[in-house]
């Protein structure tokens, strides 16, 4: 089996150098963009299995990431799920409204939590359903 790939796109420097590493170091290809163009620009090149997506972020906000990711035909499939501060009832509806497949409040987890629901997110992503034998 090939590698999944993420696209980590995370401004905080420091976050960004401990998701990354604790994701490679699980297995993960891992590229890193630090704001939401450069972020779109590499879901589009890499294909990615999963964009790891902050909302707030230099030069296009994540929200418009998502909505662009989920508009395009190229991309529509990549999973998204949105890592960000911003916790409230309102933010977490449009994310998700948007597309994103999951939402996680950074401050209500730590590093471990946020990778091992990434590993389990695309374990089921990626799990083989049971064909049923065509008559």
């Amino acid at each position: 089996m090939s590698m999944q790939t993420i696209v980590l796109v995370e401004d905080d420097e420091i976050l960004a150098e401990v998701l990354a590493t604790e994701l490679s170091d699980a297995g993960f290809k891992v590229f890193r963009a630090s704001d939401g163009e450069a972020g779109l620009a590499l879901a589009k090149t890499k294909n990615p299995d999963l964009v790891l997506l902050d909302l707030i972020l230099p030069k296009k906000h994540g929200f418009e990431v998502l909505e662009e990711l989920k508009g395009s035909p190229d991309t529509h499939h990549i999973a998204i799920i949105v890592l960000t501060l911003l916790g409230e009832d309102d933010d977490i509806k449009k994310g998700l409204s948007l597309g994103a497949d999951d939402y996680i409040v950074k401050s209500s987890h730590a590093v471990a939590e946020i990778v091992e629901m990434v590993k389990s997110f695309l374990l089921k992503k990626n799990a083989t359903p049971i064909l049923k034998k065509s008559k």
